[in-house]
């Protein structure tokens, strides 16, 4: 018998209805159609209505879509960790709301933050508990509700971010599937380039931080450009050269949905023919802890069993990193 590893058993996704387009986003902001499909190739967004729905609402759809295509009891479930950046609240933690109100009556559950990589940190962050043998059915959640925190006066931002979530159930392998390998990276020093100024402790909520719009994404192009491409490819080559893949060996790769061009500097860099890319983002934007699973959910039709995945994030803090996954469904 094999060591056990985390497989990926199934997976679940989640977008609402309402869809923002490029040209209703004409009439809010200066820009237009062309000018977005060119810089990012998003064609449209989703975006959640309705008073009192927040990122939960997503996730809890997600996760029942993930139970009734694996027909798993949500009782069986030992763990759900939830990988947000808009938590419906302070306290309590999301990941229990979701756990809540999905019926997961005998899992402990959490929430994460790594921005735009908190799927992968979350993913890996779950795969040691099934690999240690204490844990037999893991949920793991992507969810952004990303309208809640941008700016619609702000051009930069309020065009790349859509809200949905996706969910993924690992269970445990001795067979080789799931999770093979990891490697995961922070540089707290892109807060300059890439934050919400206001909210925490550090800068707590005030009259003035809401009347100077601070509790809106911040993001400084020109350099987050430059260090997700150079932090998403260098991991990805780094996975790939320890595992012993080459390009040939790697059936697919599945980025963040950040933006486009970002999408095809990385596969050019890791030397990756975009027949090979999973990219979505013209439907749903950048829905930041989301991209990945939805990626998994849209194109799961194509995945076959033992596929080699690599997957590769980067987001606020600076987060990065990049997990290497055989297919196991």
């Amino acid at each position: 018998m094999g060591a056990i590893t985390a497989a990926i058993t199934g997976i679940g996704g989640y977008v609402p209805d309402y869809i923002l387009t490029n040209k209703e986003l004409e009439s809010m902001v200066d820009t237009n159609d062309e000018w977005i499909r060119s810089r990012t190739g998003i064609e449209e967004r989703r975006i959640l209505k309705g008073e009192g729905k927040g990122t939960s609402f997503m996730a809890v759809e997600a996760v029942k879509n993930l139970l009734a295509k694996t027909n798993t009891n949500p009782e069986e479930i030992d763990l759900l960790i939830c990988a947000t950046t808009t938590p419906d609240h302070v306290v309590p933690d999301t990941g229990s709301t979701i756990a809540d109100k999905a019926g997961l009556k005998n899992a402990f559950a959490f929430s994460l933050n790594a921005a735009c990589s908190g799927f992968i940190f979350a993913l890996t962050t779950g795969a040691k508990f099934v690999e240690s043998g204490s844990h037999k059915k893991v949920i793991i959640v992507g969810a952004d509700k990303m309208s809640s925190i941008i700016d619609y006066e702000d051009r930069a931002t309020c065009i790349i971010f859509g809200d949905g979530a996706g969910a993924v159930l690992l269970e445990p392998n001795t067979e080789g599937y799931g999770v093979r390998d990891s490697l995961l990276k922070n540089d707290g020093a892109g807060i300059v380039n890439l934050n919400i100024k206001a909210g925490g402790s550090a800068y707590p909520t005030t009259a003035d931080t809401l009347m100077n719009r601070e509790h809106f994404v911040y993001q400084n192009g020109k350099p987050v450009f430059k260090a997700a491409v150079s932090g998403m490819s260098n991991t990805v080559e780094t996975v790939m050269k320890r595992n012993n893949l080459s390009v040939d060996d790697v059936n697919w790769v599945v980025p963040h949905q950040a933006n486009k061009r970002i999408i095809e500097a990385v596969a050019r860099m890791s030397n990756f023919p975009m027949e090979k890319v999973l990219v979505n983002i013209q439907k749903y934007g950048n829905t930041t802890a989301g991209t990945i699973p939805l990626c998994l959910w849209d194109f799961e039709d194509q995945l076959k069993k033992g596929d080699n995945i690599i997957l590769t994030a980067f987001g606020g803090g600076y987060t990065w990193g990049s997990v290497y996954v055989k297919w196991g469904v």
